[in-house]
């Protein structure tokens, strides 16, 4: 295998504070911020900027007969005054886009007015798109109209009653993959070691997240499948230092947990650096050549990598060892017979302490 580190010797579990402590600063930056737009400001607004998915809006599926790029259709969208439209070709059928549009005019309700909303938005984007030339009537096809340029072959609307159904889903199909790897990680090793990884797991969402709060970054279903791929390659990260950990407890039993746990990440450093930075090369590529519909897919990614292989060396191990190590420490106190327990009742508390009683084992 190749190695890009050898003989690596970093204390890595003696910066644990500093680790850690940069972990709660960029939470709290991340969660304050979204507690601060949607609380406090005084304009208010969504801690995140959720995207037509999560917040409902109107699908346009339009053909053109000789079809502009992407960014030449989104300047007209938004010139003719729509925000936060996304453009995203179709791949299987020439010259087809769809135009996703927040919910124009009416809000939804149980009324009609949706529909309402939907007429709004098909005019909108109607009139952007006719910079392009006359629209191909209605009972002809595109081809068939030789004046034409583009028609409006469909229009959906994404209802705010479904768009909550998908956010509370994306939420719930999140915390069940958490859930199933903790119950497979302490399966496959120990309690502890899933604990440990799923809380490593829980910082990377929470710390993408709260960037992607404080950038105002678009979050749609793309997002949400960026975080369920981090789930597993954070934890598969954690998985091999525990591995590696676990071997080397048996390899070196007079070593203590905190002496093994750094040998186990040195020796697993070049393989979680070969391999993250082989994911982050591609996904870098993502970012600067994907274009618009699948940035917000690849900066998820990309910060999640990035946290991600940070957190599977300064969160998992230093979490893991303290909680070894305060159930090490409860295992040693000295339990007494209820005649002892009877007899140190009447004792005042210094007599109790002279006799060692109620201390707390220092061998941890």
């Amino acid at each position: 295998m190749i190695r890009v580190f050898r003989d690596v010797s970093v204390d890595w579990l003696g910066k644990r504070r500093i680790f850690i402590g940069l972990s709660i600063v960029l939470m709290l930056a991340g969660m304050g911020t979204a507690l601060y737009r949607h609380k406090v400001h005084p304009n208010g607004s969504d801690a995140f900027n959720l995207g037509v998915d999560f917040k409902g809006g109107t699908v346009v599926t339009v053909s053109f007969k000789q079809p502009p790029s992407v960014e030449v259709i989104r300047a007209a969208i938004s010139k003719a005054g729509i925000k936060d439209a996304l453009i995203q070709q179709v791949l299987d059928k020439k010259g087809w886009f769809l135009v996703r549009v927040p919910h124009q005019g009416f809000q939804e309700s149980q009324t009609g007015e949706s529909q309402a909303g939907v007429d709004a938005a098909r005019t909108k984007v109607r009139g952007a798109l006719n910079n392009f030339g006359p629209e191909a009537e209605a009972n002809k096809r595109l081809e068939e109209d030789p004046k034409a340029a583009y028609k409006i072959e469909g229009t959906e609307a994404v209802s705010q009653i479904a768009s909550k159904q998908l956010r509370t889903q994306a939420i719930a199909v999140t915390v069940a993959a958490l859930i199933g790897m903790l119950l497979f990680i302490a399966f496959r090793f120990e309690w502890t070691y899933g604990a440990a990884a799923v809380i490593a797991v829980f910082h990377t969402v929470l710390v993408t997240l709260g960037l992607f709060s404080i950038f105002q970054i678009e979050i749609n279903l793309t997002v949400i499948a960026a975080l369920l791929t981090l789930v597993g390659f954070d934890v598969n990260d954690s998985i091999v230092i525990f591995d590696r950990i676990r071997e080397n407890r048996k390899l070196y039993r007079r070593m203590s947990l905190y002496d093994v746990t750094n040998l186990s990440i040195n020796q697993t450093l070049s393989r979680t650096v070969i391999t993250s930075g082989l994911v982050f090369l591609s996904v870098i590529a993502l970012v600067l050549l994907g274009g618009e519909t699948l940035r917000p897919f690849a900066l998820a990614l990309l910060m999640g990598i990035i946290f991600g292989t940070y957190d599977t060396i300064a969160v998992a191990g230093p979490i893991m060892v303290w909680w070894e190590k305060r159930l090490e420490a409860a295992n040693k106190v000295p339990s007494l017979t209820p005649r002892q327990k009877g007899v140190n009742a009447n004792l005042s508390r210094e007599e109790r302490a002279r006799n060692g009683v109620g201390k707390p084992s220092r061998a941890a």
